[in-house]
């Protein structure tokens, strides 16, 4: 595999590459563990610099017409479109995720992010409300929205280009300036897409990367200028951002602990589709993977049996092999909680059936039966191949069980009754509830994030432009009054306006 262009191995800051000033981090491949490049992670002068070249950068940015930022944002779809194969073999090599998994990521995620984000900033639109104040009809309210101001994004390794394009695109067409701080597993793809936005014509300054570890991300999240921050990753990680962001704009995509409920009258050839997608896409790197499936005994042995069979079929290996169905996982501590998790269901009784023995960066796909809720596997985000089976009795024991993690993410639902379905769907507690589909599925369109300690508000389309602009009313007094007519305050009035309690 031949990357073709030259690997940007700097921070972006305010349109040039820069070394950072702190230390030396090697950037190596997840699955062969061999040195892709050598990076100057940045320190806290850096991050300062970055944040102020966005900051001095966006009143000039958000004055551009909004025909001007959307003309841009097509221009970005279009240059990703024409890197795809450079940006996702770079994917690949980092985190090894297979060849077709990265074209996907870049091509149906990663570059159409800025098409549809050009698409709803068009969409998102103020309104104009009645006063309710007045017996006088003299004013007229104006709801609009401002941008606001410096965003910081934070983005993983599972998917280091597309969760980045859906927070860039976002933010900077609804008029903010971006400083992005990737992955350390993922630092060359992203910068990679970084650097698009120059060819792509942004003014320098609007998106800027700085590049190193936690230290680093804590470092930008706590700057003074920044005004909001994005984040995805794990649930851990997004309650310390939120302490230290403090009282600044949050959205934070966290954990999740998706379960998967296949009812006795379900489609057991879909469901057991579902949850090879839900368990084995991405190696199970996937907040939003399938964590426990929830099977009625009904059909517990034939849905087993059949997972089982289809497992099997899976192709391991070389994820640059476009024929590889599952690669390896992307660092030694995502390989260590899978094997702790695994191992605490071993001592507990679960029965494990592995299609492979352990090699390194690979982890074979994994089935657990007899597991049961208080299993770690069962309580814990995984985040690795492993399909861990508990049997149920009822729907009512299902939706029990689901809602009993602190973890609210995406779920599904296999049943052929509507009527079920909808019930089963409205008892969960989880942000997203996928029937007869796989909970790795979510649409570009529609509002996404997860309730209790799965995140903080809804990314996506309008959803995440509300969550980056800032509310404005605008009171308008057309001062047409008959003369001798003007407001005053007397004690004895009753009119709503003049009441003191009124804000």
């Amino acid at each position: 595999m031949a990357v073709t262009q030259q690997l940007p191995t700097k921070a972006l800051i305010a349109g040039e590459w820069v070394d950072g000033n702190g230390a030396t981090m090697q950037v190596r491949s997840a699955w062969s563990g061999r040195s892709i490049a050598e990076i100057q992670e940045c320190d806290g002068a850096d991050v300062d610099r970055a944040v102020m070249a966005a900051s001095e950068v966006q009143p000039g940015w958000a004055a551009l017409s909004l025909v001007e930022r959307v003309e841009l944002l097509r221009r970005m779809s279009a240059v990703i479109a024409e890197h795809t194969e450079d940006i996702a073999q770079m994917i690949t090599l980092e985190t090894g995720k297979t060849i077709n998994e990265t074209r996907e990521e870049v091509t149906e995620y990663s570059g159409p992010c800025y098409q549809k984000a050009a698409e709803e900033v068009l969409r998102h639109r103020g309104m104009s409300l009645p006063s309710t104040q007045e017996r006088s009809n003299n004013k007229r309210l104006v709801l609009t929205h401002r941008p606001i101001g410096v965003v910081a994004v934070i983005t993983p390794y599972n998917f280091p280009t597309d969760i980045a394009s859906i927070a860039i695109a976002h933010a900077i067409a609804a008029g903010n300036t971006v400083v992005w701080k990737p992955s350390e597993w993922t630092p060359i793809s992203c910068a990679m897409l970084a650097g698009l936005f120059a060819e792509a014509g942004f003014p320098p300054g609007v998106v800027n990367l700085v590049q190193g570890h936690g230290e680093v991300g804590a470092a930008l999240v706590g700057h003074e200028r920044v005004d909001g921050v994005f984040f995805t990753g794990s649930t851990a990680t997004g309650e310390k951002i939120a302490q230290r962001a403090g009282l600044k704009r949050q959205l934070l995509e966290l954990g999740g602990d998706g379960p998967q409920i296949v009812l006795a009258d379900a489609d057991v050839d879909a469901a057991v589709d579902g949850a090879v997608l839900g368990c084995f896409y991405l190696a199970g790197q996937v907040c939003t993977s399938a964590e426990r499936i929830l099977v009625h005994e009904d059909v517990h042995d034939e849905f087993v049996e059949k997972l089982k069979a289809r497992t099997a079929e899976l192709r391991v290996g070389d994820p640059t092999d476009e024929k590889t169905d599952m690669g390896p996982m992307c660092n030694d501590g995502a390989i260590a909680r899978v094997a702790e998790h695994v191992e605490d269901a071993r001592r507990r009784g679960a029965e494990i059936v592995q299609f492979g023995e352990p090699d390194g960066a690979f982890y074979p796909p994994t089935i657990l039966t007899g597991v049961t809720p208080e299993m770690q596997i069962a309580r814990e985000e995984t985040f690795g191949p492993v399909a861990p089976i508990i049997a149920i009795s009822s729907a009512d024991e299902a939706v029990a069980i689901a809602n009993s993690s602190a973890l609210a993410l995406n779920a599904s639902v296999y049943t052929r009754d509507l009527a079920t379905a909808w019930r089963v769907g409205e008892a969960l507690h989880h942000g997203t509830v996928n029937i007869n589909e796989s909970t790795n599925y979510w649409d570009q369109l529609a509002p996404f994030g997860g309730g209790k300690s799965s995140g903080v508000g809804r990314e996506l389309s309008q959803w995440f432009l509300d969550s980056f602009t800032e509310p404005k009313l605008l009171n308008f007094d057309l001062n047409d009054r008959p003369k001798g007519d003007r407001r005053v305050m007397r004690p004895n009035d009753d009119s709503p306006s003049l009441n003191p309690a009124t804000p």
